[in-house]
């Protein structure tokens, strides 16, 4: 009985010792920087919508989770190592069964997988369900195509235009002072506070379309159509990449999201319009040209 009691003070002070560590690296997480990661950072990006709220808070509890087991392993592999050495206990006890034992350890980790299981379904259902989408309330469906090595975007709901992001230059980017490999010349604009569907696919190769601060992180396949959500809840830009290798440039296709005031994001799209406009009549040269063609 003394025996276990020591036990269980052991495995008290290391779980408090190791709680601390976690809660600290759980605290570390939240950097001042926003939407883009900082010099020494652990753990996750600060959440800027409502699914990475989530994603955090399931990360920091479940590394509590496993800090707390490794904390009860260890002081368990210290007791039996000073309890049952050779020096300690010289007779050792013949018991090779242990029904009590056997159901517990079985049935502890089932509880704890299931306890884990539960809140991991109902985050990737939040995920993968796009919210009803609604231009009256301002919601926005942005297409994101990856190429060899950029992406194009697109506003189908807003007007026929479209524009290329691409990598910023060196001098472009110290004249506004982004951040290295990150800063893109035409960024992503969208309004906060509105639900943003983006559908995506892929020019030429696989790419994917990831975005830390919004826990969004979807392939972009040739050939298909993926799509994914977000609800950007504060002001900022906020920086991704491609995350699926694609080439030799595959570090070089950033993605920049600018979130900004409604009213502002309607004064961007009416720009937009006159900038990036597209014109998807057929030339007047080409038809005259197919005409003749045919002896017409």
């Amino acid at each position: 009985m003394l025996g276990f009691k020591r036990l269980a003070a052991l495995a008290v002070v290391m779980g408090t010792l190791f709680v601390g560590a976690g809660v600290a690296l759980a605290q570390s997480a939240q950097p001042p920087g926003l939407g883009q990661p900082v010099p020494w950072q652990l753990g996750l990006q600060p959440a800027a919508t409502p699914v990475m709220e989530w994603i955090n808070w399931f990360h920091n509890g479940l590394l509590i989770t496993i800090v707390l087991i490794s904390a009860f392993v260890l002081a368990l592999l210290i007791y039996v190592m000073v309890r049952f050495n050779a020096r300690a206990n010289p007779t050792p006890s013949r018991t090779t069964h242990n029904t009590f034992i056997e159901v517990v350890w079985t049935l502890v980790p089932v509880i704890i997988l299931v306890a884990i299981a539960i809140p991991s379904f109902r985050l990737l259902f939040y995920q993968l369900t796009i919210p009803a989408m609604s231009a009256e309330q301002g919601d926005v469906t942005i297409k994101a195509v990856g190429r060899q090595w950029y992406w194009v975007y697109s506003y189908p709901d807003h007007g026929n235009f479209e524009f290329e992001s691409r990598l910023a230059c060196d001098a472009a980017r110290k004249e506004c002072k982004a951040p290295r490999l990150l800063a893109v010349d035409n960024e992503v604009v969208v309004p906060v506070n509105k639900n943003v569907r983006v559908i995506t696919t892929g020019g030429e190769v696989i790419h994917a379309f990831a975005v830390p601060a919004f826990g969004i992180k979807i392939d972009s396949i040739p050939g298909r159509i993926n799509e994914t959500w977000f609800r950007a809840t504060r002001v900022g830009i906020y920086y991704g990449q491609c995350s699926e290798l694609c080439g030799k440039d595959h570090a070089y296709m950033p993605i920049a999201v600018r979130v900004v005031p409604e009213d502002e994001f309607k004064t961007w799209v009416e720009g937009a319009r006159k900038k990036f406009a597209r014109d998807d009549a057929v030339p007047a040269t080409t038809v005259a040209t197919a005409e003749q063609s045919a002896g017409r």
